[in-house]
């Protein structure tokens, strides 16, 4: 395999900075947002596991997703 093929198979490096900067901002804003994005995103755990984890319900968790996930894609828009 060419680099150039493994380099096109890769998302941009400024969206990878941008997420990353995004996810970092998040975690100071609040810290309970950032956690279930790492619960959900990154660990792979679904709702019920990330809120044994977490401590919380289900439906907390519902909740916090659906506001992690705007708040990441509005601080990606304008970033």
């Amino acid at each position: 395999q060419s680099l150039d093929s493994l380099a096109a198979a890769v998302p941009e490096d400024a969206e990878i900075v941008k997420l990353g900067d995004a996810l970092k901002t998040l975690s100071q804003v609040d810290a309970n947002l950032a956690k279930v994005v790492d619960c959900r995103f990154f660990a792979g755990l679904d709702e019920r596991e990330t809120a044994s984890v977490l401590g919380v319900s289900d439906r907390t968790v519902r909740r916090w997703w659906v506001q992690a996930r705007a708040w990441i894609h509005v601080e990606m828009m304008v970033a």
